[in-house]
């Protein structure tokens, strides 16, 4: 399967489905048990669904894997793929590794300086408590290397609708602003 790439100047058709949230996020793992026992022990978010197979049920590829689903409170699930290897994903080379992350929501403030001690406490380096201007966030990466950050809105519904409303103007402005710097080299 190759990745879909939609030109700037092509129209498209929505495809007319809703989409309701995120059901999962599937990332590679080299250890079920260290992923268990980070995410179900150590996060809280409770193992709900394992699938163990020696097919690919989408390409028919022979690959024994275990297929761990970790829920959270709204339902949705981060799931992990541990492939028997021992091997954890390799970051993209051409990725820097801070923008390649799972951005978890936590209810309040004092939320992030309890995890913050906690995981400090566990034995996990934590980056933060960071002011992105609406959000706050800690940083840190689970044992396969994945970069996780939690994070509260640090801002009212005023806020963000208009950071909605602006959205679209803003792209299109970078857009402009990429084009031209690439046109002039």
């Amino acid at each position: 399967m190759t990745n879909s790439t939609l030109s700037n100047t092509t129209a498209v058709q929505p495809i007319g489905v809703s989409v309701l949230g995120l059901h999962h996020s599937a990332w590679r793992c080299k250890d079920a048990e260290e992923t268990r026992r980070f995410y179900e022990d150590l996060l809280e978010m409770p193992l709900v669904h394992i699938i163990r197979a020696d097919v690919v049920p989408s390409t028919g590829e022979h690959c024994p894997y275990v297929h761990l689903f970790f829920q959270m409170k709204d339902g949705s699930c981060i799931a992990f793929f541990d492939l028997g290897d021992d091997q954890a994903a390799e970051p993209s080379p051409n990725t820097p590794a801070w923008v390649t992350h799972i951005a978890l929501r936590v209810p309040h403030r004092e939320d992030l300086d309890l995890a913050k001690a906690r995981l400090e406490a566990a034995g996990v380096e934590v980056l933060g408590v960071t002011d992105h201007h609406f959000v706050e966030s800690i940083y840190f990466f689970d044992p396969n290397g994945i970069r996780l950050e939690l994070t509260i809105q640090s801002v009212g519904d005023e806020y963000m609708s208009e950071a909605h409303r602006t959205a679209r103007a803003k792209c299109d402005a970078w857009t402009q602003e990429k084009q031209t710097r690439r046109a002039s080299k």
